[in-house]
């Protein structure tokens, strides 16, 4: 049983909550250090499925734009690079 839960970790258990309690202070300083609440992010995402929600069709519509926006550069540059490659 220890070695599914050690695989599953990653680790011992002692040594990945030794990880996660590092990991969580660099990125606690981090955040103080820009001024970010944990709330202000758990509204921020909320406020954004809510705000995809009630838009509907009309995000996906700003979806599609993007990735043709994109696409008139990527498309392109990677034809370009597929042909001179290829006459290498």
């Amino acid at each position: 049983m220890s070695n599914e839960v050690n695989r599953f970790l990653g680790g011992t258990v002692v040594g990945t909550i030794v990880r996660l309690l590092v990991v969580s202070l660099i990125v606690g300083f981090i955040l103080s250090a820009l001024n970010i609440d944990p709330i202000d992010l758990y509204h921020g995402v909320i406020d954004f499925f809510v705000n995809i929600w009630n838009r509907g069709f009309q995000a996906l519509g700003e979806i599609g734009h993007y990735f043709i926006l994109g696409a008139i550069i990527v498309i392109p540059v990677f034809l370009i690079i597929r042909i001179l490659s290829y006459r290498r």
